[in-house]
């Protein structure tokens, strides 16, 4: 669900004063996040390679069914 342009701007607004006001504690909110975003792109991309092996196989059991 994406953010109202007003939404955006209150999140920006308080993502600038937590680094303000406490740096470190900003820091490791921002690392937090990163390690998620990998990890979904890397789940996605066993998927999509699940999925593509699956339907070789397919295929070549199909062909060598119709031989």
């Amino acid at each position: 669900m994406a953010l109202s342009m007003e939404e955006q701007r209150i999140l920006t607004q308080i993502e600038v004063r937590l680094s303000e006001d406490d740096p470190r504690l900003a820091g490791r909110l921002a690392r937090l996040g990163t390690p998620r975003g990998r990890r979904a792109k890397v789940i996605t991309a066993a998927a999509v390679a699940v999925v593509v092996v699956l339907a070789a196989a397919g295929a070549a059991i199909a062909a060598a069914l119709l031989q």
